[in-house]
């Protein structure tokens, strides 16, 4: 079984632009800088993933995940989320892939476990497997068997259309409610709760 984790990343620079009140404009691109490498970090673990394929316009974010050994697509212009992810997926499956894991690069809190627990879940296929943001508005990980099955639909409300996509293609539906994968950030307060968690641990 042929999966490969998609990964779509914002130019560092400019990501996370909602947090512009709390952080500097480097201290943001640190930020994504740090996102982007825990993430591929926590991927690179799991040897159930064929591939991992970052996909983004940022040269910088390109050499980050060629050097974890990540395939990489360069987007030209600023194409919508949804057709970069459509894109990826097409050079995902010129190379056989029978599955697709969409995973952003704005989950400070996830392991390697969560990743598993997503695949986990994908073993009746025809399968699509999504993981909700806290507020259930959201896709924070969208996992689908075959590759193309249903058509991306990332932005606000997204979970929920994403759900009757599935459902309208005759998919197996599983949701995936981690704390760990629903908190993605992208406010000041999700930051707040990052620190928060963060200082508990020490």
């Amino acid at each position: 079984m042929s999966i490969w984790a998609i990964v779509p990343v914002k130019p560092l620079k400019r990501g996370k632009s909602r947090l512009a009140g709390t952080l500097s404009e480097e201290e943001r691109t640190q930020l994504n800088q740090n996102l982007l490498e825990k993430t591929l970090g926590t991927l690179t673990q799991l040897k159930e993933l064929d591939k991992i394929l970052v996909v983004s316009r940022d040269p910088h974010a390109l050499t980050i995940a060629r050097n974890y050994g990540a395939k990489t697509v360069q987007e030209d212009g600023q194409p919508h989320l949804n057709t970069a992810l459509t894109r990826a997926t097409v050079v995902a499956q010129i190379h056989n892939t029978q599955g697709v894991l969409v995973i952003p690069a704005d989950l400070p809190l996830l392991t390697a476990q969560d990743v598993q627990t997503l695949l986990d879940r994908s073993g009746k296929p025809p399968v699509v497997v999504i993981a909700p943001d806290r507020h259930h508005s959201g896709t924070n990980a969208l996992l689908m068997f075959p590759a193309g099955l249903i058509d991306y639909d990332f932005g606000e409300g997204s979970f929920q259309r994403h759900c009757d996509r599935a459902k309208q293609a005759g998919a197996n539906l599983e949701i995936v409610d981690l704390p760990s994968l629903a908190l993605d950030l992208d406010l000041p307060e999700d930051l707040e709760i990052v620190r928060k968690l963060e200082a508990a641990k020490h």
